[in-house]
């Protein structure tokens, strides 16, 4: 059968947390800007008192005179530091505004982003968050917030002298001009090695999580030379926008120190032709130090300029490909009936469907076992009816309301699920079994080890309940995180239960175990999805499904199926017999099970 493509996708994608974060500050930001003219007026303190202690203290020597305008100029400087002071308080109680507004809704996007697009370096979100956070409330929007009073500057510098001012304007010009010429020539450079870096950094992440097969096969070598190519890429575009960037920062240091120089030299002429004052000349020099000193903070703060701004395109895209979850109203809990109707589905980001016009309906409180080839689309139905995967088109019903009508949280009060490769969270066994639910029943959490067999092993632990398992549960056996797994999975008497080949990591206990746990959750009407290609569980079954090629090939009561997937063992097919159809495929690579059937 040729793969059908398709295209999946998500709902409209639109930014207001991201929105609601920035507007939130927006009444901060205006107070800045209040604080930054009174602060910016304030700076005209120092060049106004030397141009008095040079032009009236120095020529009628008053010590009176000097002592009144110091008192003047250190009370007006005084209030300059008060107000510096608070513009910086406010500006991190904004920040902290901001994380509010927009840290929770990041992660919440990450994760739904991450279940549309797997693989997805999306944990670099909460980074971003941290990024634009602290250029928001650091010395970078100080530099944009002091740029709107450099007129006020030049027109002082004007007054003193209209050369002063076509000073300031060529020199803000020109050093604003190797700014941006700066961020012409580094910007490829510089979002190629921060790609670099976030693909290195996420290999290195994946290879140390697979620590144990690194040593066991002598891996290391090999996955750290790939590491170590993409990190000298990294290296290879930081160093090239490196040099770029430190060339015209050298150039912009050296104009910036010989325009210092000129503005003393231009002072001290226009002194000599008599048409300034003494004072005239210190005025003038810090009238345009402070009237080009928003630009050279821009200048220093350029890196962090790129960064947030980078963070923000980030940010903007992560909510856009993760879109909103919309409201929905709360419905009672299910019962468990299952309803799937011509259900087509891929891999999230993928446009080759893997089940195609899947059908079956599942009364409350039964067990169906799904069997079948591997690649057969098991492990992605399983993924279908838990929600973590969507559906490009069909229906999937629990209890007669299509799953999008869930609010995917309060779903998972009443769905357990067990994955094919367990991942448990670090912290205790309690924790993980009762999803860190806060206010967990401990009678609960002993109730689900109970039912999954785990009780007395978790007991001998070092610390019972209260044993910390480690990150991805490292301090537990395979058939212990199974286990603890199961437990979770079945932790709050969930409707319905979705166990991913469940045993495949268990000795014989604990499929004893888990085999009387399935016949207890059939007493209490829970409704149980198997996945397994072992045959002794396939006895607590009371329908089995058969897939190949992500198709449905069989489905009914157990007795039914398993008479029809053993008959044809009887009978050999001759060498000369015409190819397969699908459903003749799945039942020979199924066939395995007819030793079971006859027992």
């Amino acid at each position: 059968m040729n793969a059908k493509p398709l295209m999946i996708k998500g709902p409209a994608g639109n930014t207001p947390p991201l929105r609601d974060g920035l507007r939130a500050i927006a009444p901060t930001v205006r107070s800045v800007l209040l604080f930054s003219l009174c602060i910016n007026v304030l700076m005209f303190v120092s060049p106004l008192y030397m141009l008095q202690v040079y032009d009236r203290v120095m020529s009628s020597r008053s010590v009176g005179t000097l002592i009144a305008i110091t008192v003047i100029a250190g009370f007006l400087l005084a209030m300059y530091g008060l107000l510096e002071m608070t513009r910086t308080r406010v500006l991190v109680r904004a920040g902290m505004m901001f994380d509010e507004k927009i840290a929770e809704p990041a992660f919440n996007a990450i994760h739904r982003g991450m279940l549309r697009r797997p693989g997805g370096n999306l944990g670099q979100g909460l980074r971003d968050v941290d990024t634009l956070r602290e250029f928001l409330t650091g010395a970078g929007l100080l530099a944009f917030c002091d740029a709107p009073w450099f007129p006020v500057f030049v027109f002082g510098a004007f007054l003193l002298h209209p050369w002063y001012g076509w000073i300031a304007i060529v020199g803000s010009i020109v050093i604003w001009g190797l700014t941006l010429l700066n961020e012409v020539l580094t910007r490829r450079d510089l979002t190629e090695a921060t790609a670099a870096s976030m693909v290195a950094s996420q290999r290195a992440a994946t290879t140390f999580r697979n620590i144990e097969v690194l040593q066991a096969m002598g891996m290391l070598g090999a996955l750290r030379s790939i590491w170590s190519g993409v990190h000298l890429t990294h290296l290879g575009w930081q160093a090239r926008a490196s040099d770029r960037a430190g060339t015209l920062m050298a150039g912009t240091k050296f104009f910036r120190t010989f325009l210092q120089t000129a503005i003393l030299g231009v002072g001290g002429y226009l002194a000599i032709q008599r048409e300034i004052s003494p004072g005239g000349i210190i005025a003038g020099s810090i009238i345009i130090g402070r009237a080009l000193q928003p630009m050279e903070l821009a200048v220093g703060n350029w890196k962090g300029f790129v960064a947030a701004r980078g963070a923000y395109k980030r940010l903007r895209e992560l909510f856009e490909l993760a879109g909103t979850q919309p409201a929905q109203m709360p419905l009672p809990k299910p019962l468990g009936a299952v309803s799937v109707e011509s259900v087509l589905a891929a891999a999230p980001g993928q446009r080759t469907a893997i089940l195609r016009g899947v059908n079956f309906l599942l009364p409350a409180g039964e067990v169906l076992c799904i069997v079948g080839p591997s690649g057969a689309g098991k492990t992605t139905l399983a993924r279908v009816l838990t929600g973590i995967w969507p559906i490009a088109s069909g229906a999937l019903r629990l209890d007669g309301y299509d799953l999008s009508q869930w609010d995917p949280q309060e779903l998972g009060q009443y769905i357990g699920y067990l994955p094919q490769d367990v991942e448990l969270f670090s912290g205790t066994v309690a924790q993980n079994i009762s999803r860190f639910q806060d206010a967990a029943n401990p009678e609960d959490i002993i109730a689900a080890s109970t039912l999954a067999g785990c009780h007395e092993v978790i007991q001998q632990m070092a610390d019972g309940y209260n044993t910390q398992i480690g990150d991805g549960g490292q301090a537990l056996s395979g058939g212990q995180r199974q286990r603890v797994a199961l437990a979770r999975a079945l932790y709050g008497n969930p409707s319905l239960v979705v166990l991913d080949e469940p045993n495949s990591n268990l000795d014989s206990a604990g499929e004893d175990a888990l085999t009387q746990a399935i016949r207890a959750l059939k007493t209490t009407g829970t409704t149980v999805v198997l996945i397994t290609h072992k045959i002794n569980i396939l006895a607590t079954a009371d329908k089995i499904l058969v897939m190949a090629g992500g198709v449905v090939q069989s489905y009914g009561p157990r007795d039914e199926i398993l008479s029809r997937l053993a008959g044809p063992r009887a009978v050999p097919s001759p060498p000369t017999q015409q190819p397969a159809t699908p459903a003749n495929t799945a039942t020979t690579q199924f066939a395995h099970i007819s030793p079971g059937v006859a027992r």
